[in-house]
């Protein structure tokens, strides 16, 4: 038998023989722009790619948010079968390396990878040229949501003749030598990661091991991760750490509200199931490729991340709401390489909890299809059939070593998902934009812990809401033994500041985190970091039971805060003694209804730390089902949150890494440990959603090979929390949204920097972008953010995080505060409404009927443009510009005509607040009302006159419309303002009863009159409304 070897030389020679003769041929054609006659994806998420059909570098494609967070392939068809020689591609704006758009190449049926586009500049084409021609009836981009080049300009010569597509064939069997390397089809180089840089308060110890019996911990060079690993010893006389996940019991849900299931057209017939890349997520601290184990490529291999906290892993796959999933036969593709003992397999989690474990995947043959068994080493079609069909499936779940198979295929009967609707859309005050991260020496002078320092508050109240790291020490420095007032760790005065801050509108997120020194002395003494996993050395980070300490000191910290006064007397506790001669006594306290948000800890996927830090998201869902309300009243009395204030909402702790992965799996464990509610929701033990984001030039956030900041609307932010607010509506019944970390640093030698732009500084930079950040977050929907951080901790480090602050020492504002404080003076009771006009971001918000309008260039570079904006019969506005070192923006007043205003606009926000003509101001609407309230202004064929009623009359932000008849049909309605004929709002309804009611929105709507046309079959009615401020 010819060796492997053999083989490869051959085809190595022929490979080589035909691609001289193939390049000879190229050389004597001459390169030409290569026409694309059509543009089709392969899946409809609302993005229109019409403009890749053309060369209008202004017309290009409009983003879209809904529906498109998931790979999609679009397809360029050439206009024949083309030789192709490179492709050049339009890159407009945004970097996206976490999302790179693949470029195939498509030859008949077959897919070749020829390059990756991440979008690394700003509005050049870029060339992407092959290493050798090839032909080519398509191209396919593999992309992201929007992360795609905007043209793509395929170059080349036509193929004289097209040649007849190959015939699909299942390779044979190679033999390879002993562990084979994949060879994948040429791709262009990428970056080598760099390594991850620790924050400013690690510090590098040297790398002890942890036994740990489940997967073991990636020992990773110091210089890769913020710290490196550290694994837990076992001591003799204490237990190691258990750290495996056991099989959870699902608690089977209520029968919710009936929903109708699209059925397939034959329920019975075996098909290829289709499954949606994007929905696995994995138990580890970084990802691996596994949403291309379903690309459709099997000669490429899957990517393995280095730096991750386990070598052995789970990745789930949940089947969603209505879905319905049999198993019958499962493809694996082996193109090189062996697992030997360290498979990688494939189980199902059942409805009742049970984890069946069906196939397995070994690696042992070469560029073929593999079947779920094989240690039968079988052939053919029966070799890909499951013994027995999976009919329960809950969860699909891969148990993942090293290396993959290139594709997975899974067969049987499938159910579509209930269609997901859209998130609804929030007003939100735009004060909630303004908050800050802050400590208590920041409100209270370390000199004097008892009082308020009346300076340090007149900083503070630059901001709206501050999130207060609160250490576990503070309150509870000798177990059981709680301090609030003075707190015996500081001597600080806690309820005074929370009384102070709620007295001054300044809402306080408490943030309970690290570990008090008492836990700490559980562990041995090399490995204590107050920012450990909260357990006591040895317990399982698995159990609820497990935190029992942290669920206490939750209860204690609600109980006295909170708003509830039922907690029973007895369990609560603190400590009486005084320190010294004349200290003050600590005493029982509850309802003092200063706080209402308490987050558990902070970054509990802290992977720079190791093991003993990192909790997955199955272990802190178990610490937050314990500190929420001991999980589920199991652990006794006086444990958790809620028992001692159901009205206190519980935040999850902000995630370093921003990805909906971990919070997915955060759900999946709640619906397998705590069950569901009688609505059918699942019992969640979180009520707001946190995430932490520092928008960078590698889009790593506080990781990876960052160079600098970007500004906010250049890199993922926007993106991000879009995927957060879609899997908050998906998963998680529209739970709130919080940012409680962002920001940047002004020292130029730290990775999250603002830059000086033009004639800005950094500093001023940095004002920009901090505004502007405020603003996006008020775009796309977020509920809450939290600057990081009030006060420098080093201004002159280059230390991330060091110089981020937004005060000064001396306790006045950086041009930071300055702008933000003025933009919450100016426009805090305000909400966002509707973004205007995209470049310049024309964002218009309203606050009682009156609008208010932010414009931006959402740049880095000094750009401006002039901009018309349309303020309808407005007669004059005011504009506002921040203005550094004011308590106010810089105001001017102008008239307009017309109601046109010229404005030239640049990267730092400006506001304008239009005003009416003084006939349309309040006063003279009402007298005006009193005459045109109601009345008709045309009818014709008056069939709904008799009976229609148009209010109230005058109206702020809406009227009502009702009448009574016998038709039923189509009924539009239009609003015009009364003097220019400017249609604001088009309406369409199927009435169906004989009454008819329909709220109609006036927002938007200039003040004084407007019409309100109402069309029936041939009835048409116009009633005269007035438009209040």
């Amino acid at each position: 038998m010819r060796s492997k070897y053999f083989y490869h030389a051959l085809g190595v020679l022929c490979s080589a023989t035909i691609i001289f003769f193939f390049n000879v041929r190229c050389l004597a054609q001459s390169e030409q722009r290569i026409p694309v006659i059509s543009v089709n994806a392969s899946e409809d998420t609302g993005q229109d790619y019409s403009s890749l059909l053309n060369d209008d570098l202004n017309n290009l494609i409009p983003d879209a948010w809904q529906n498109n967070f998931k790979y999609v392939d679009v397809t360029l068809r050439l206009q024949k079968r083309s030789t192709i020689s490179r492709l050049s591609l339009y890159d407009y704006k945004g970097v996206f390396d976490d999302n790179p758009a693949d470029i195939y190449i498509l030859n008949g049926k077959t897919k070749t990878l020829i390059g990756k586009f991440t979008g690394p500049s700003y509005m050049v084409m870029q060339d992407m040229n092959l290493p050798q021609p090839m032909e080519a009836d398509a191209i396919i981009i593999h992309k992201y949501c929007n992360s795609m080049p905007q043209k793509v300009f395929v170059y080349g010569y036509l193929t004289e003749e097209a040649k007849p597509e190959p015939v699909e064939q299942t390779p044979a069997p190679v033999e390879t030598p002993a562990d084979p390397v994949k060879t994948p089809p040429v791709v262009l180089p990428e970056p080598t990661p760099a390594p991850v840089e620790a924050p400013a308060d690690t510090v590098k110890k040297p790398p002890v091991v942890l036994p740990d019996p489940t997967p073991a911990p990636v020992e990773v060079p110091i210089d890769t991760v913020k710290t490196p690993p550290v694994v837990l010893p076992a001591e003799p006389a204490k237990p190691a750490p258990v750290v495996t996940t056991p099989d959870p019991v699902i608690t089977p849900a209520p029968d919710p509200a009936p929903k109708p299931d699209p059925a397939p057209a034959d329920p019975a017939a075996i098909v290829k199931i289709p499954i949606e890349a994007k929905r696995w997520y994995q138990i580890n601290s970084s990802n691996d490729g596994i949403a291309d184990l379903f690309d459709g490529v099997v000669d490429v291999p899957i990517s393995n991340t280095w730096g991750k906290i386990f070598n052995n892993y789970d990745a789930w796959y949940p089947v969603a709401d209505g879905e319905k999933i049999t198993l019958s036969k499962i493809k694996f593709y082996d193109a090189s390489g062996t697992l030997g003992d360290k498979p990688f397999t494939v189980s199902v989690i059942t409805s009742s909890g049970k984890r069946i474990q069906i196939a397995t995947f070994n690696g042992d043959r070469y560029n073929t299809w593999v079947g779920p068994y094989p240690e039968r080493n079988l052939n053919g079609d029966g070799q890909f059939e499951l013994d027995n069909p999976i009919t329960d499936v809950k969860f699909i779940v891969f148990n993942c070593w090293y290396m993959f198979p290139t594709e997975v295929e899974f067969y049987g009967t499938y159910q579509a998902a209930h269609a997901v609707t859209a998130a609804p859309k929030k007003d939100v005050p735009f004060n909630h934009y303004f908050g800050v991260n802050a400590f208590e020496w920041d409100f209270e002078d370390p000199n004097k812990p008892y009082e308020i320092d009346e300076s340090r508050l007149k900083a503070m109240k630059t901001f709206t809401q501050v999130r207060h790291y609160l250490d576990w020490q503070r309150i509870e420095p000798q177990q059981g033994r709680f301090t609030f007032n003075p707190s015996h760790s500081g001597g600080w005065n806690y309820d005074v500041l929370y009384q102070r801050a709620k007295a001054e509108g300044i809402e306080i997120l408490a943030d309970l985190k690290t570990l008090p020194d008492w836990l700490l002395d559980s562990y041995p003494g090399d490995m204590r970091d107050a920012e450990n996993v909260p357990v006591k050395y040895g317990q399982d980070f698995t159990k609820p039971t497990s935190y029992i300490e942290q669920a206490r000191a939750g209860f204690q910290f609600a109980a006295r805060y909170g708003s509830s006064t039922g907690v029973d007397a007895s369990q609560l506790s603190v400590n009486t003694t005084q320190r010294w001669y004349g200290d003050g006594v600590n005493t029982v306290k509850q309802g003092m209804d200063l706080i209402k948000y308490i987050e558990c800890d902070n970054e509990r996927d802290k992977w720079w730390k190791g093991r003993k830090a990192y909790q997955t998201a199955f272990e802190y869902a178990a610490n937050l089902s314990a500190f929420y309300d001991g999980h589920k009243n199991t652990m006794g009395p006086g444990v958790g949150v809620k028992n001692a204030d159901p009205n206190m909402k519980v935040v999850m702790a902000g995630l370093a890494s921003p990805n909906t992965d971990y919070l997915r799996a955060m759900v999946d464990w709640c619906k397998q440990n705590r069950g569901y509610n009688a609505d059918g929701s699942v019992n969640l033990c979180w009520d707001v959603i946190n995430y932490h984001l520092y928008s960078n030039d590698a889009k790593s956030s506080q990781g990876g090979n960052a160079t600098r900041g970007m500004a906010p609307e250049t890199g993922e932010t926007a993106q991000v929390a879009q995927g957060f607010i879609a899997a908050a509506h998906q998963y998680a019944a529209d739970m709130p949204v919080w940012v409680t970390e962002l920001g940047y640093d002004v020292n130029q030698g730290s990775y999250l920097k603002a830059i000086p732009i033009g004639d800005k500084t950094a500093l001023q930079t940095q004002a920009d972008w901090i505004l502007r950040s405020a603003l996006l977050y008020a775009r796309v929907g977020a509920d809450r953010i939290f600057f990081y951080q009030a006060y420098d901790d080093n201004p002159n480090s280059s230390i991330q995080f060091g110089s981020s602050g937004l005060l000064n020492r001396d306790k006045s504002r950086k041009p930071a505060g300055d702008f933000i404080y003025q933009a919450q003076q100016l426009l805090g009771n305000y909400t966002f409404k509707q973004t205007v006009h995209s470049n310049p971001i024309v964002d218009r918000y309203e606050n009682n009927g009156q609008s208010a309008y932010m414009l931006v260039i959402p740049d880095e570079k000094g750009r401006s443009a002039d901009y018309t904006l349309d303020l309808g019969n407005a007669d004059s506005a005011s504009i506002y510009t921040p203005k550094v070192g004011s308590d106010q923006m810089e105001l001017k007043k102008v008239q307009i005509s017309n109601g046109q205003l010229a404005l030239t606009v640049t990267e730092t926000p400006q506001f304008v607040i239009p005003s009416s003509p003084k006939a349309f101001e309040t006063g003279e609407m009402l007298k005006l009302a009193t005459k045109v309230a109601n009345k008709t202004d045309s009818v014709q064929n008056g069939i709904i006159s008799n009976t229609l009623k148009v209010y109230p009359n005058p109206a702020i932000n809406y009227v009502d419309v009702t009448f009574n008849n016998k038709l039923s049909g189509k009924v539009d309605i239009k609003v015009y303002d009364a003097r220019t004929g400017r249609a604001y709002r088009t309406y369409s309804f199927n009435k169906q009863a004989d009454e008819f009611s329909q709220r109609i929105d006036l927002t938007g709507t200039p003040y004084g009159v407007c019409l309100v046309e109402i069309r029936q079959d041939q009835a048409i009615v116009t009633r005269r409304v007035i438009k209040l401020n």
